[in-house]
């Protein structure tokens, strides 16, 4: 991957998953990287992994439903990088007890609505008011959010959920319309069933072996598949994609 050494990248959900799994990358590739998460633990026992490794990486704990939370994270991410020039969003509202709880535009519950909303689409918009301005201090930068193919797939369950994903395509695209000339890229990468530990916790076999029924490939996704991607978006070889939408789900969903 080209022009990663130096690079100064910020994992908005970083301690485990794929969001883990992109930080390794990137700091194989030369690049620094801050690692925030509401799981401040497992964040330090990624970053620690790194660093041990060669790499440079830190761990801060942050919560993504938090206005003051997201700004001091930023700010002291860009402290100890010396800058912004990328950043990835991938945490996600994904507990058991609201994910058993968004169900159907009738069934669900407003206050779920809300917490769903609050952290997958609002709480990229607030990582993204504090980060993009220090990015187009140093000349612009790369941003990655997190969505996911039910955006579009008209999912029967899950309409919190899928409301938000397709929100976080509508301002990645709008970031890119509105700073792409000032020299930032923003993005979407759709993960498919990627078999991570959230996955694993939430064992939910029969929905994997339905979608192993429908995927175009011989197998389910891992963290390491989107966190290639993820890198690829955030170094110079992705400097001409920006403003779109990719699914990286083993050819699940067809597009054009």
């Amino acid at each position: 991957m080209q022009g990663l050494t130096g690079k100064r990248v910020i994992v908005a959900g970083g301690a485990t998953g794929i969001g883990a799994a992109t930080a390794e990358r990137l700091t194989e590739a030369g690049a620094a990287v801050a690692i925030g998460d509401v799981n401040l633990e497992r964040a330090r026992e990624t970053a620690d992994r790194l660093v041990a490794a060669g790499g440079k990486a830190t761990a801060i704990e942050f919560d993504l439903s938090d206005d003051r939370s997201v700004e001091a994270f930023i700010t002291e991410s860009a402290g100890f990088l010396g800058g912004v020039d990328g950043l990835f969003n991938v945490g996600a509202e994904m507990t058991p007890a609201v994910f058993k709880n968004d169900l159907t535009a009738i069934d669900t519950d407003m206050e779920i609505w809300k917490r769903v909303l609050d952290v997958n689409l609002l709480g990229y918009a607030r990582t993204i008011k504090v980060a993009l301005p220090l990015m187009l201090e140093s000349g612009g930068g790369s941003i990655v959010n997190t969505s996911s193919g039910a955006a579009f797939n008209g999912l029967n369950n899950r309409v919190a959920y899928s409301a938000s994903k397709a929100g976080v395509n509508a301002l990645s695209r709008h970031v890119a319309t509105v700073w792409g000339r000032e020299g930032v890229r923003c993005n979407s990468v759709m993960p498919g069933m990627v078999i991570g530990e959230t996955q694993k916790r939430m064992n939910h076999h029969e929905l994997h072996a339905e979608i192993m029924s429908r995927i175009r490939s011989p197998r389910l996704g891992a963290p390491s598949d989107i966190a290639a991607i993820v890198t690829y978006l955030l170094s110079d070889d992705g400097e001409w994609v920006n403003g779109q939408s990719w699914n990286v789900d083993g050819g699940l969903s067809l597009r054009d």
